[in-house]
């Protein structure tokens, strides 16, 4: 899929960080609220890493249809046609309150997932970052998750924005009439990572000392266990898994705060979600494998997809495999 603008400034690399860049940022918009609310965490990663910012709609036949009620095929071009004329004047838009980072635009037809799968390949993209509704249960199944299919396929690290975000962890919008106005910036002051011992924690947990170490921030690693009826039956599980949580930190990192290690017990979402309020976390990250690969040393993306609906900050996630 080819972008149908391009903002021709050049990509400044000067304030890129080190071990954790990102100088390609995917930002997926339907143009509703909810995701709209990604748009200031995408601009202000932009800005802090010195990366161009990729703003991508994707058009297909099915909400073509539902937002006409029914047309006949003869139609549906015609139809086409005008629907990406209006996408393209919001994305332009959109831009337009971005106009101090690189930036390009793209509209595509066709499978969400198929169509940006294209742009994240084309365009070597290193971070996606997008909006949801966060539903769940009925609501879920009935609308559909592209949140959520994005998610299990993505080759990056993907940051979403849940509807619950609140205090300073929620980023304000850009006017759309003050373009002399800079984005806001992203500070980290809270970061949480989950974990259960995923494969590749130890990577998953580079990427987060790296975070603390760019923002010199806190570092909280939890771990949940669920099942707590034979923790009488062995001497020491607690002290094993604050073990192995301490074990994940590098040595030699060069972090401002000693990390803190917490074991909670309970359902794994609950827990995530309750520590990383308590501690007025700017971030949560996840490792999580797709569902048909989960076993017992994986968060299930059943759990990741409710720790989004329920977090007050945005959700890191990072695939099991390292990405």
């Amino acid at each position: 899929m080819a972008p149908v603008e391009e903002e021709k400034i050049p990509v400044s690399r000067k304030n890129r960080q080190a071990g954790f860049t990102v100088r390609n940022v995917l930002f997926t918009t339907d143009f509703s609220s909810i995701s709209e609310a990604a748009l200031p965490y995408a601009a202000a990663i932009c800005r802090r890493f010195g990366g161009t910012l990729h703003a991508a709609h994707i058009l297909s036949d099915t909400s073509l249809l539902m937002a006409t009620g029914g047309i006949d095929y003869v139609s549906l071009g015609t139809m086409y046609e005008s629907a990406q004329a209006d996408a393209k004047q919001k994305l332009e838009q959109m831009a337009a309150r971005c106009e101090r980072i690189p930036h390009r635009i793209y509209i595509g037809h066709g499978p969400v997932w198929s169509c940006l799968e294209n742009v994240i390949q084309q365009n070597e993209i290193d971070l996606i970052v997008m909006g949801t509704h966060g539903r769940t249960g009925l609501g879920r199944l009935v609308l559909g998750s592209v949140a959520e299919n994005i998610q299990r396929h993505a080759p990056c690290p993907v940051l979403t924005v849940g509807p619950k975000i609140s205090g300073h962890a929620k980023l304000p919008m850009v006017p759309s009439d003050r373009r002399d106005l800079a984005p806001p910036e992203l500070e980290l002051q809270q970061i949480v990572f989950a974990t259960n011992f995923e494969r590749n924690a130890a990577q998953n947990t580079n990427v987060v000392v790296s975070l603390a170490e760019s923002f010199e921030a806190r570092v909280t690693l939890v771990h949940v266990i669920e099942d707590y009826t034979q923790l009488g039956s062995r001497p020491g599980p607690i002290e094993e898994t604050v073990g192995r949580l301490q074990a994940l930190v590098p040595k030699g990192a060069a972090l401002q705060y000693a990390p803190e290690t917490v074991v909670e017990f309970g359902r794994a979402a609950e827990e995530i979600v309750r520590t990383a309020s308590e501690r007025e976390a700017d971030l949560i990250v996840l490792g999580a494998r797709p569902a048909a690969e989960v076993g017992t040393t994986h968060l299930p993306w059943s759990t990741a997809h409710q720790v989004i609906a329920g977090a007050h900050c945005p959700v890191l996630t990072l695939r099991a495999d390292g990405h």
